[in-house]
């Protein structure tokens, strides 16, 4: 353990960064660096060997056998910036072991690092990590550098004085996440796994709402049935619509095909349905519709919370607004209740191949006046 107690900016610093690099040394000392996760309890910090693909048995990696050889590490947990007066790191040197899971004595010790992991990064929900060993790092003492960890080795500032760039949750560089995120057509078959589907729920239920009523819920298609169910209840609706918009029947029918292949071989969907049970209720006709499209417009924001926690997962979405003209054909084929309002069907799985990327405005483009 350290001798000195760290402050509460150097723990929100350790807790915010998203990975370090463990270094270690044979019994020979020839050094050994590699990036990692990590999760830190305030005594040990908790690095996976995960089920990424490896060319070894995780007893063999180089990391592993330098530990059992030479239980001395350092873990570098940095922070970089272009305003270079953001930068920061902190440098644990500990002394490492190898927490196997098989372990009696520590096995309560591995299933609350297990979950620690599991609850810092989402991708871990879906691994057998209470299956492998883990890496324990017991820090004995802390180099530290930044504007608010000090330079001198020792932490500095009092407790509640962290900047916001070194709190948790700030600092993410978002832009990218944003930029990166597509509307994919066709999906692998690969299955997506329960977990990541909880994750993105879980992002949607962090968007804002009116009155914070949430005024949404979602229904979650997984298996093949019920996909099949709402393609074939939907194809009438498309068809007579279509139709209606004086489009050729080959046309038609090309689009509806189409349509019936991007819900049949999504691995997972999600139907997004605006619910109004719990909105506020107004005695006059406007504020009543106002109420109405405040709710719809937080059914974006849950959407788009979605979308973009699902990139950052790895996978892949759409945006299809089908359900939104035939909410009652959808509600028959699913057997939902009335106070459901379908309003999007969401398609969620890893990409085929990479969709052709439609031109965006520049902000300068959407503003349409700054005073």
């Amino acid at each position: 353990m350290t001798s000195t107690p760290l402050s509460n900016e150097t723990l929100a610093f350790i807790e915010a960064q998203r990975v370090a690099r463990l270094a270690t040394a044979d019994a020979s000392g020839r050094p050994h660096v590699v990036p990692v996760c990590y999760a830190y309890d305030g005594a040990r910090f908790y690095i996976p060997l995960d089920e990424k693909p490896k060319r070894v048995a995780v007893t063999a990696l180089r990391r592993v056998r330098n530990i059992l050889a030479r239980p001395e590490a350092d873990l570098l947990i940095d922070r970089y910036d272009d305003d270079w007066s953001k930068l920061g790191y902190a440098l644990a040197h500990c002394h490492a072991t190898l927490l196997a899971p098989g372990q009696p004595a520590r096995a309560a010790e591995h299933a609350a690092a297990v979950a620690a992991l599991r609850q810092r990064y989402p991708q871990y929900r879906a691994m057998a990590l209470e299956e492998r060993p883990l890496i324990a790092l017991e820090p004995y003492s802390f180099s530290l550098w930044g504007p608010a960890l000090g330079a001198s080795g020792q932490p500095e500032g009092q407790a509640g004085d962290a900047p916001t760039w070194l709190q948790p949750g700030r600092g993410v560089d978002f832009l990218p996440l944003a930029r990166g995120r597509r509307s994919v057509r066709s999906f692998q078959p690969r299955p997506v796994p329960r977990a990541a589907l909880e994750e993105m729920l879980a992002a949607a239920a962090w968007a804002p709402s009116p009155h914070g009523r949430q005024p949404w819920r979602f229904v979650v298609l997984t298996r093949a049935e019920p996909k099949a169910r709402l393609a074939d209840a939907m194809g009438d609706d498309w068809r007579a619509t279509l139709a209606q918009d004086g489009e050729p029947a080959e046309v038609v029918e090309q689009r509806l095909r189409r349509s019936h292949q991007r819900i049949h071989e999504a691995p997972a969907l999600v139907l997004a349905c605006l619910y109004l049970d719990d909105l506020d209720h107004y005695p006059d006709a406007q504020r009543q519709r106002a109420e109405e499209t405040m709710a719809i417009q937080s059914l974006g924001a849950a959407i788009q919370n979605m979308l973009l926690a699902a990139y950052a997962l790895g996978l892949d979405t759409g945006w299809m607004c089908a359900p939104l003209f035939s909410p009652d054909t959808v509600r028959a084929a699913l057997d939902l209740p009335p106070s459901l309002i379908p309003h999007a069907l969401i398609p969620v799985g890893y990409a085929a191949r990479d969709p052709q990327r439609r031109p965006h405005h520049l902000p300068d483009e959407l503003v349409a006046r700054w005073e």
